[in-house]
C-alpha cells in the first residue's frame, strides 16, 4: 500500500487530507510542519508528499529545494498544497520542482486522482 505524507499545519485540513487519502487506500502519515515532515523522510521515505507552503518555521518551499538536492529523494513526487493560488507561487513550486500544484480551496476527487496519477494507481 503507497504511503502519503501529509503536511501542513492546519490540523483540520490535515485530518481532512489524512481521512481522504485513506479512504482512497493510502496509507498516511503527518507532520504539522516542515521540519517534521524532513525528519520523517530521512527515516523512512513515503511514495508521495501533499505538501502546503504556509508552514511555521522552514515553509513547503524550502523543504521541496532540500529534497530536489539530495539524491534519495530527488525523485520523490511532491503536491503543492497551498491558498496561494498566485501564479507566481505556482510558477516557484513548479520551479523548484514540485510535481503538482493545487490551491485550496480543491475538489478531493481531483487531488485523489492527481495523487492517484503520480502514483500510477488505478482509480
Amino acid at each position: 500500500m503507497p504511503e502519503v505524507l501529509v503536511v501542513d499545519d492546519e490540523p483540520n485540513i490535515l485530518l481532512s487530507l489524512e481521512f481522504l487519502m485513506q479512504q482512497a487506500g493510502y496509507k498516511v502519515v503527518t507532520a504539522p510542519d516542515a521540519e517534521q515532515a524532513a525528519v520523517l523522510i530521512a527515516g523512512h521515505c513515503p511514495d508521495l508528499v501533499l505538501l502546503d507552503i504556509s508552514l511555521p518555521g522552514m515553509s513547503g518551499f524550502d523543504l521541496l529545494e532540500q529534497l530536489r538536492q539530495q539524491p534519495d529523494t530527488q525523485k520523490l513526487p511532491v503536491i503543492m498544497l497551498t491558498a496561494h493560488g498566485r501564479e507566481v507561487e505556482k510558477e516557484k513550486g513548479l520551479a523548484l520542482g514540485a510535481n503538482d500544484y493545487i490551491t485550496k480551496p480543491f475538489s478531493t476527487r481531483d487531488l485523489v486522482s492527481r495523487v492517484d496519477a503520480l502514483l500510477n494507481t488505478p482509480t
